[in-house]
């Protein structure tokens, strides 16, 4: 009697996966990926290939089994190397998805994009971000659609030049401080006036004295390059500098507001510090006094509410002193939690300044 395994008739592989598919030289090709996969290798957070790919196979027919000829793929590809072609359809294919998951993708992905350029753009008036309503509305008026093969930053920097053509709207100021040898200090002053830079503050004791200003971002790199003449060199203390206090813009014929005279970096962080410092010490005698259960989390180092706990669990803060808890390092707190996230980032962002 034969022990071979017969296929069920009826059976469908291949079915609960996402499908990129790519039309070329008249021929269809597809690869069978992993759902919610492709967008994280699009974005560059996915780099393992084979975290993507259900299989280094290309088909013609993903949901049929259907395997691609190799003269085909020679004819569309120039090489029938599965792997190269795979990424090459990743890269440029179309994701297959449903009707209702392309729309909470595309509305997912708008949100991100708008929220990245309220980060980086002010209000020229005042010095302010708009809200991310009004970006969104900005956004909708200028008939601004996602492409889903292009990543949120690469669209948001393309929805700027467009909004600035058409809207009381500009790049936020990138916060630097200059720094080079006393000898060339007067070079350094120079060449700040030239780039037409805000100047913050000034510190002109020791053998390194600096200059804190605001400039364009466009001229970042320029500006590095000519540093080398007086031996100067640049640090990036704030990627988006907006003026400080006050709500943010609702709308275009806003009465103008006085500017704030902007603070010390130093200074604003121990504001924030104070505040919710005084913020935790009442909340944590108000929980007292109402007789509120509480848990105090060893990584942070504070009480939260035992209803809380959960979320708190969840946050950017927690994880974060979870890796300095791991690492031997001790807790910081909220604010000083944000602040070295935001340097953390500020340094990934710097090419995004190149238009």
């Amino acid at each position: 009697m034969s022990r071979t395994l017969v296929q069920p008739v009826g059976q469908k592989r291949l079915t609960n996966v996402a499908v990129v598919r790519l039309r070329k030289h008249g021929q269809r090709f597809e690869i069978a990926c992993f759902p919610n996969k492709v967008l994280s290798w699009r974005a560059r957070v996915e780099k393992d290939l084979d975290e993507v790919l259900q299989s280094h196979t290309v088909y013609s027919n993903v949901s049929k089994g259907v395997l691609a000829k190799s003269k085909d793929l020679n004819k569309a590809f120039g090489t029938d190397d599965q792997t190269k072609i795979c990424i090459e359809i990743l890269e440029k294919g179309e994701l297959q998805v449903s009707g209702k998951e392309r729309e909470a993708q595309l509305s997912s992905q708008f949100r991100d994009i708008a929220t990245i350029v309220m980060e980086k753009t002010i209000n020229p008036e005042t010095r302010r971000p708009y809200t991310i309503t009004m970006t969104e509305r900005l956004m909708h008026e200028i008939h601004f659609a996602v492409d889903p093969n292009l990543t949120s930053k690469e669209q948001a920097l393309k929805v700027i030049k467009k909004l600035i053509e058409h809207f009381p709207i500009k790049r936020a100021p990138l916060r630097v401080r200059f720094t080079a040898p006393k000898s060339n200090f007067a070079g350094l002053i120079e060449k700040v006036a030239e780039w037409n830079a805000t100047v913050i503050s000034k510190d002109e004791s020791g053998t390194q004295p600096s200059i804190v200003c605001e400039i364009e971002p466009s001229i970042l790199h320029s500006c590095e390059e000519r540093l080398k003449d007086v031996q100067g060199r640049v640090e990036v203390l704030s990627v988006s500098a907006h003026a400080e206090g006050g709500p943010s813009v609702e709308q275009h014929g806003i009465v103008e507001v006085p500017q704030a005279a902007p603070a010390k970096e130093s200074d604003a962080v121990a504001e924030i510090s104070e505040t919710m410092q005084k913020q935790s010490i009442s909340s944590e005698s108000q929980g007292n006094a109402q007789g509120k259960q509480q848990r105090r989390c060893k990584e942070c180092d504070v009480l939260v509410d035992d209803k809380l706990y959960r979320e708190h669990c969840k946050s950017g803060w927690h994880k974060h002193n979870y890796t300095r808890h791991k690492n031997g390092l001790p807790p910081l707190s909220q604010e000083e939690c944000m602040v070295e996230i935001e340097l953390a980032d500020s340094k990934k962002d710097l090419k995004d300044y190149d238009f």
